[in-house]
């Protein structure tokens, strides 16, 4: 942690290793033309966007040019030009951020240590994806439907932590399973025996005979008009929501074809909904509430994209450019991963929206960061550097 005499904003971003940052700008000549506005300023404008929940690009520059004299140690002198940044997010490549949170997450997974629930030892993730809306005469690249624009947040999360692994930004047009293959499974190295979880907009029989032939598991919903013929029928436990437990086959024309392996199809009593749920699944042996409880945790990536939607800035963007606004995602991404490391390091039992609200109120006030994490109310503050000389 940063000396005595740092404020909480400056503690905060001091978490970001400047040397690896300084390392990915060169590699993508950010600071080519930067006429004294670096990429480090930016991020730590947009930074403020997301923690000082700025609504406009007016608001972070008042926002920081109203804090001069606090800034120093953010490495700014002064708050940028809304021109300035304006510029920066729109001509800097978004690609700088997109590592630094990767680089981050290296960070983030080896200090938060969680693991899921279950008792089998297996990886668990969730895949899926949120859309934003956009107004499409402004957002001309974000097409989505005939009159309306859209941008994609398509999202790999490992239940271990519930930390977003992989992540990836489309315009709406992009369908989730064009997603899922041709980046997320191109890119990600899914462990041997894993278990991924999604929803039935990832239905694939192509995407299905990847999993099976790569040995990874997978628990989704079966499609309503999906075709098979049951090759066994299991035992259903007692006293449980289980209602059916079948081996099938699929024998469509092309899902045969493309998908030949034996699957498992399980129907789910919804107390909740007082609907029946059908999963499909290409884990044979497990229980079938077993089956039911890793699709059921699936909800974790929604309260995901829930918790960065309140949180952040992203349901509306300073800019309007594609590089505008996959930098505002990306910053995003990177400043959830920072919250999620203040909780691991914390012994103060913050929810994620507490610890939000409280660190915009504290910003700019002169206390030690892990202190104020283990005891918000009680923490004094103290006496910046630059101010004892008016003592």
């Amino acid at each position: 942690m940063p000396l005595k005499g740092t404020n909480i904003f400056a503690q905060l971003v001091d978490l970001i290793d400047k040397k690896i940052f300084s390392q990915t700008v060169r590699k993508h000549n950010g600071n080519k033309h930067a006429k004294g506005f670096t990429c480090w300023e930016q991020f730590v404008s947009m930074m403020f966007c997301h923690l000082g929940k700025a609504q406009s690009l007016k608001e972070i520059c008042i926002g920081l040019g109203s804090s001069t004299g606090k800034l120093s140690h953010l490495g700014l002198h002064v708050g940028p030009k809304k021109s300035t940044l304006a510029y920066a997010n729109e001509h800097r490549s978004y690609k700088i951020y997109e590592e630094t949170f990767y680089h981050l997450l290296g960070q983030a997974q080896s200090q938060i240590k969680g693991k899921h629930r279950f008792r089998f030892k297996n990886k668990l993730y969730s895949m899926d994806t949120t859309v934003i809306d956009v107004c499409l005469s402004m957002f001309d690249w974000a097409r989505f439907r005939r009159a309306k624009g859209a941008v994609k947040l398509h999202m790999l999360l490992d239940h271990d932590g519930y930390l977003p692994v992989y992540a990836h930004i489309t315009d709406g047009k992009t369908h989730e399973v064009r997603a899922a293959k041709d980046v997320i499974i191109a890119n990600f190295a899914f462990p041997k025996d894993s278990f991924i979880a999604f929803d039935r907009g990832f239905n694939d029989y192509s995407l299905f005979d990847h999993w099976c032939t790569t040995g990874v598991w997978f628990v989704t919903r079966m499609k309503d008009n999906a075709t098979y013929d049951v090759v066994q029928t299991n035992e259903i436990p007692k006293n449980r929501s289980i209602l059916k437990d079948e081996i099938i086959v699929f024998n469509g024309v092309y899902s045969a074809d493309t998908c030949d392996h034996e699957l498992r199809r399980i129907e789910v009593w919804d107390k909740e909904k007082k609907r029946i749920i059908v999963l499909l699944t290409n884990h044979l042996t497990f229980g079938s509430t077993t089956i039911a409880a890793i699709y059921k945790d699936r909800w974790q990536i929604e309260i995901f994209f829930k918790t960065i939607k309140q949180s952040f800035k992203i349901k509306t963007f300073i800019g309007t450019s594609a590089n505008a606004v996959k930098v505002q995602l990306w910053t995003a991404l990177i400043a959830l991963l920072l919250l999620k490391m203040l909780k691991a390091m914390a012994q103060f039992a913050w929810s994620m929206s507490n610890l939000v609200a409280m660190l915009r109120f504290n910003l700019f006030t002169y206390r030690d960061l892990v202190q104020w994490l283990d005891d918000p109310v009680n923490t004094p503050p103290f006496v910046p550097d630059d101010q004892l000389a008016l003592f």
